[in-house]
Order: structure tokens, then C-alpha cells, then sequence
């Protein structure tokens, strides 16, 4: 399996400066490709261009104090975004050009196949990059001893702190699925609640206002120093660092969320999410934005993959209006939280009732049966201080009963 594994870099100034200069020679490499395919009257492929990299080396001097697989994942870079403006082409978006890239926007180098190695140094790995050398790394988890290295990325954050990504090939097998899966959740993701599953959970989006009036406060500072300035580089540096640490926190709550899932579960059925197409809609796209349902959604799927768990990604059309129990549909507006059917009288919380029918289409996705069936009646969560999960007790079903009797108190 491929994984990635992130490290901090913690290079001395002059290694600093030689991890500097080659990013930019890398940018400006970049920008004379581009300039070359913007001139062409027909764009030429990616490995004849890369072909000509030697000839550009003998007028180029700086093109040779960098190793010659990072030139050609340069090349690559090029073409790669231009296949993704072709593709949001395709897709009927309105596109551009691409733009030439100004030091701010070049910010890492990528080793591929050769080029790096991880020395032993002192009885410490020490990654090692041709032509820049050792680096000091902050390796606080262990690489594999099985893993192979496939590739290198370099990179400076805004906030100027360096990190290297290793690209590895684990060697091993993928555990298989189970055939009947017995442990089966399905999940409806929001932002008052930012997952509600068919065990009742409910568990409390962050809250992460506290970071996000620091980064706004930051950010009126910047706007009133003069740009370019040092008064003004200083607090750039404070904007990105608030950036940086409500990234951090967003993206732990949801690594824990989604590992729990992955971990406790043989089946885990959600809704196949148009997240970028959400965030679009008018109204409220600051929170849809936040709640970064696409991440959490990958996290899961590659999370599900290497545990050995099934992911179920189904249709989200009508999850809130059907019924669970009956699937008779009902239209409720947004701000009406409770799902009370006219029908057969089931009554359940809105997201609950929409995480039962999840959790049904991903059973008929996969084709398993399951023995359980939808509780009769629900009863409402609480709502907690805490962002750990609130269960709910199930009232209709003896076998649900059983199942959270002993995680709910009196």
C-alpha cells in the first residue's frame, strides 16, 4: 500500500539557503515552460520537453547545481495543471491561463526515483538530497522497515517552517473485508451536529471561534501596514501561523473521528458528497467550508481501505425526507429538526432518521444482509459541553436496547 509520511525539517541557515536557492531555480524553470507551451503553435509532449532540459543546461548554469529529477517533476508540474484546467474545462467551469509563478507561490521541490536517500547518521535516520545534502529531520514516527521510498517532496510553509513528505510502498496485504459484516454504522454529516450515526452518536462539530477571531484580528493588522515592508512581513508571518494552527486543529479532530470509525466497524455507509459543489451554494458557505466534509470523507475511505472495513459511499438525494422506517417521503424545511412521519408514526431526530437510510442504501450497495431493523421509535439527543459523542437511547428495537444499554447512564 502507498502511504504518505510527513516529517519536520530543521535545516541550519546556510542548508537554508541552499534549500532556497534551488526552490527558486525550480520556479523559474516553471515559468520558462510555461512561456515555451504559451509560444508553440501546438503544445508538445511532456518527455519531449523533458528531453530538452541537457540542451538547456549548457546555457542555463543554474540548471546544473539541480539534480535532474527535480527539473523533469518540474516539466510534470506544468503539464499536470494543465490537465486540470482541461478537465474543469470539460467539466463546463469558465477557466483561464495558467499564471507565471512568483517566489510567494513556489514553495517545494520533489525528488522522484533517485536523488535521496535516508542515511543512518549517528544511529539516526537523516534524509539525504543530491546536491543540497543531509538534513537534520524531526523523525517522530518511524518509517517502516519494510517500506520503500518512492519519492521526496520538500516544501516551506508560509509560516517558513520546512517539511519533508516521503512517498512509500508498504508491503503488505490489504486486510479483507468481511463477507457478512456485523459492526454496520451509516453517517449523516453536518455543521449544528457534524455526525449523527445509526448508533446514536451525535457528536459536536469543533468549535474553533476562538482561533478564527485570532486569524481575523491578525489579518485587520496586516491590511494596515504598509506592503512589502519588514512591520508587514512580520505580521504576514503571524497571519500564516494563525492559518496553520486552525489547520492543525481541524484536521486532528478529523483524523480521530474518521480512524474511530474505521477502527470500530466492519461497514461504514455515508453520503456521496458534492462538497465543492456545497460550498458554492449561496448562504452559509464560510460554515460548509469549515466543516470540510470532502476531507473527512477521504480520510475515511483510505482509513476504511487499509483497515479492512467497507465504504460505502451512496446517493444523498431524499435522505432526510424518507422515512426509515416506512420510506414514505415527508418535506420538512431546514430549521424543522425532528422527522415525525405522517405515515406509520415513526419519530426520530431529522439526522438520525437520514443516517438509518444511509445506512440502508449502503447495505443494498454491497449486496449483505443484516439482521437488525430500523427502530420503531427514537428518542432526541441531548445536546453536550463535550465534543466526545452523546449516545441516544433507542426505545423500539430489543436488540439496539441491548447494544447501548451499557454506554448510556440514568
Amino acid at each position: 500500500m502507498h502511504y504518505n509520511y510527513k516529517y519536520r525539517l530543521t535545516p541550519p541557515e546556510a542548508l537554508e539557503e541552499e534549500l532556497l536557492y534551488h526552490v527558486d531555480t525550480c520556479r523559474q524553470l516553471y515559468n520558462h515552460v510555461l512561456h515555451l507551451l504559451n509560444e508553440a503553435d501546438n503544445i508538445p509532449a511532456r518527455y519531449e520537453v523533458q528531453g530538452r532540459l541537457p540542451d538547456l543546461k549548457s546555457w542555463w548554469n543554474d540548471l546544473g547545481d539541480v539534480h535532474s529529477k527535480v527539473l523533469q517533476m518540474v516539466v510534470k508540474r506544468v503539464y499536470d495543471n494543465l490537465s486540470t484546467l482541461k478537465a474543469q474545462k470539460e467539466n463546463g467551469r469558465t477557466v483561464g491561463m495558467l499564471k507565471w509563478k512568483p517566489p510567494r507561490e513556489y514553495r517545494s521541490l520533489t525528488y522522484n526515483q533517485s536523488g535521496f536517500e535516508l542515511k543512518n547518521t549517528s544511529g539516526r535516520p537523516t534524509p539525504w538530497l543530491s546536491k543540497i545534502g543531509e538534513i537534520p529531520i524531526r523523525l517522530h514516527r518511524d518509517i517502516p522497515e519494510n517500506a520503500i521510498i518512492k519519492q521526496v517532496a520538500v516544501k516551506r510553509e508560509p509560516t517558513g517552517e520546512w517539511y519533508a513528505t516521503f512517498g512509500i510502498d508498504v508491503d503488505e496485504d490489504t486486510p479483507e473485508k468481511p463477507q457478512n459484516p456485523e459492526r454496520v454504522v451509516g453517517i449523516d454529516v453536518g455543521i449544528l451536529k457534524y455526525a449523527h450515526d445509526t448508533d446514536g452518536y451525535a457528536i459536536e462539530s469543533p468549535n474553533f471561534s476562538e482561533e478564527r477571531e485570532r486569524l481575523e484580528r491578525a489579518q485587520r493588522d496586516l491590511t494596515r501596514k504598509e506592503h512589502g515592508s519588514a512591520n508587514w512581513e512580520k505580521q504576514r508571518q503571524i497571519v500564516a501561523e494563525c492559518h496553520a494552527d486552525l489547520k492543525r486543529k481541524r484536521r486532528d479532530f478529523l483524523h480521530k473521528l474518521s480512524n474511530y470509525y474505521a477502527c470500530e466497524y466492519d461497514l461504514v455507509a455515508v453520503e456521496d458528497l458534492d462538497a465543492k459543489g456545497l460550498i458554492e451554494l449561496p448562504g452559509n458557505s464560510r460554515n460548509r467550508a469549515g466543516a470540510a466534509w470532502g476531507t473527512f470523507l477521504r480520510m475515511l475511505e483510505y482509513k476504511c481501505e487499509r483497515k479492512g472495513t467497507h465504504f460505502v459511499a451512496v446517493d444523498p438525494k431524499d435522505t432526510t425526507k424518507e422515512c426509515a422506517s416506512c420510506g414514505v417521503k415527508t418535506e420538512k424545511p431546514l430549521w424543522v429538526r425532528e422527522h415525525s412521519c405522517p405515515s406509520c408514526g415513526f419519530e426520530a431526530d431529522r439526522d438520525a432518521n437520514a443516517a438509518w437510510n444511509i445506512l440502508s442504501r449502503g447495505l443494498e450497495d454491497i449486496g449483505v444482509g443484516y439482521s437488525e431493523s430500523t427502530p420503531v421509535e427514537t428518542a432526541l439527543p441531548t445536546d453536550t459541553n463535550s465534543v466526545s459523542a452523546k449516545r441516544v437511547v433507542e426505545t423500539g428495537s430489543p436488540t439496539l436496547k441491548e447494544r447501548t444499554a451499557s454506554a448510556v447512564s440514568e
